[in-house]
């Protein structure tokens, strides 16, 4: 059976038909869910995906945080169901406290568009089971608060407990604490990153193939459970 991936569309979501794309292009069928039903349709694993959700009027993803359609989210993440957030749905994952920490607006108070290389830090999570420990990938950055940030005992947790997942390697452009691009829930099962995978799926349409990995992995781990 053909595993199945919601994305999320919110008002101001513009990366939902990218994301849906890539879970195609991985060998799943996406799921469009609309952001205001509760319901998830039965997808096996949800991505929320880019842009900017209600505008970004009052803080990036705390409008979305209460959306009908996140508080199904929340269950099913708390039930093992693997959830992907993608830049502006980072944002909105860590507002809905499935991820600790915050976004905030870039170093400089400049919105960054450039292809980057991350170092995959952690390679046993639903989304990242394809790389190696270690692997460079090369993926687009586009955001104006992209800025990874956490009190100081929260970045040491974090790190005592490999929960982050990507890191930029040649140090963050947008001054994220610590170079972080992206962390997981503790149990590996929820990842939110800022750069775009989506966008790097084929070389044909951006800098690489690297992002696919990210489709991939959940897909393996769905089909193998």
């Amino acid at each position: 059976m053909t595993a199945r991936v919601g994305v999320i569309t919110f008002p101001g979501t513009l990366d939902d038909v990218d994301a849906a794309r890539a879970v195609r292009h991985a060998g799943a069928e996406p799921v469009p869910l609309w952001h205001a039903d509760a319901d998830l349709r039965g997808v096996d694993a949800v991505i929320v995906p880019g842009g900017f959700s209600y505008g970004d009027y009052l803080r990036a993803g705390a409008i979305a945080r209460f959306a009908p359609v996140m508080g199904p989210v929340l269950d099913a993440a708390g039930t093992g169901m693997p959830v992907l957030g993608i830049c502006n749905g980072f944002q909105i994952l860590c507002e809905a406290g499935l991820l600790p920490g915050a976004l905030t607006r870039n170093a400089r108070l400049r919105f960054i568009c450039q292809d980057l290389w991350l170092r995959v830090e952690r390679a046993d999570t639903a989304w990242t089971s394809g790389y190696r420990e270690g692997q460079r990938i090369l993926v687009p950055l586009k955001s104006g608060e992209g800025r990874y940030v956490a009190d100081p005992r929260t970045l040491d947790e974090l790190e005592e407990q490999r929960r982050v997942v990507f890191r930029y390697e040649a140090g963050a452009p947008n001054g994220a604490s610590r170079d972080i691009a992206g962390v997981a829930s503790a149990n590996g099962r929820v990842v939110g990153l800022m750069p775009h995978p989506e966008h790097a799926i084929d070389p044909a349409t951006g800098p690489s193939a690297d992002g696919l990995g990210i489709f991939t992995s959940v897909l393996a781990g769905l089909v193998a459970s």
